[in-house]
Parts: C-alpha cells; structure tokens; sequence
C-alpha cells in the first residue's frame, strides 16, 4: 500500500520536471507550425501519443506512485491554465506563444510561397474553400491562416 502513495524523490522534482517537459514540447509543437496542428490526421494523432509516451518516463522519472502522478497533474492543468492567463493579458505572450495570423490569399490570388511556409497544401486550402462553400479562389477577398490553424476567408460578395 505504500507503493502507492510514497515518492520516490521530493515533490518539487516532479513539479520541475513537469514544467521542463511543458514547455519542451510546447516549443517543440509550437515549431511544428498552426496547420499541423489545427489539421488533425492519423499521422498527428500517431504522433500525440508517442510523444505521451516518450516524455512519460521524463516526468515521472520512474515513480509510478499515485502521489507522482497527482502532482504531475496538477502541474500539467496549473501550467496549463497559467499559459492562458498570461497569453489572455499580453499581446506580446499571445504572439509568442499562439503565432499570428497569416494572409494565404488576398484578392483572389494565392500566395503560394506562403501556403508553402506555413506547409498548407493545396488540396488542403481547396478543402477548407469547400467546408466556407466557396467554389473559386477569385470570390475571395482574404484568407487567414489562424492561430489555431483553422483557414478562414472573407469574400468579395461578403
């Protein structure tokens, strides 16, 4: 019964290696850009959990008690919380760690240089056209990139 509740390091270690962990893979999604991940595949969920498994053992550094796992929790939903409160009440952090808004298509013209830096293929935008019932790129006005990797468009009859 002790296995369940005793640590086997102070309770601090984990809060810290749950931070560490936090915001490696925040950088690291962060770095994989807004279209991979407000565009969930296979591949994207293949990937979400192997990364859970691969950063498991970096947080828990083995302790498989229930106590490391609460603390572990509560880290997790604190930073969690904690990056919302901040990116809510700073510009500059929301910009950090969000991104901005990008222009793919303006006038209806794609910029295909950008649809390239931000990996949006162009079967992806035609997809995304279709779901807004949008049939031609020149109804469009502008189309956003957004933050959270969703397409959005402003037509020209709108």
């Amino acid at each position: 019964m002790n296995d369940l509740i005793a640590l086997s390091a102070p309770w601090w270690v984990f809060v810290l290696r749950a931070a560490l962990v936090f915001v490696g893979v925040m950088v690291l999604i962060r770095m994989s850009g807004k279209r991979a991940v407000g565009q969930f595949t296979p591949f994207d969920l293949v990937m979400l959990i192997l990364i859970g498994n691969a950063v498991q053992n970096g947080m828990n550094g083995g302790d498989n008690s229930l106590t490391a796992a609460l603390i572990l929790s509560v880290t997790l939903v604190s930073l969690n919380w904690l990056t919302a409160f901040i990116t809510s009440r700073s510009k500059t952090a929301e910009r950090v760690i969000e991104g901005k808004t990008v222009v793919l298509a303006r006038d209806g013209r794609l910029l295909p240089d950008v649809l390239r830096k931000e990996l949006v293929s162009k079967a992806d935008f035609r997809e995304a056209m279709r779901e807004n019932n949008i049939e031609e790129v020149d109804r469009i006005r502008v189309a956003l990139l957004e933050t959270n990797g969703k397409i959005s468009f402003e037509t020209l009859d709108s």
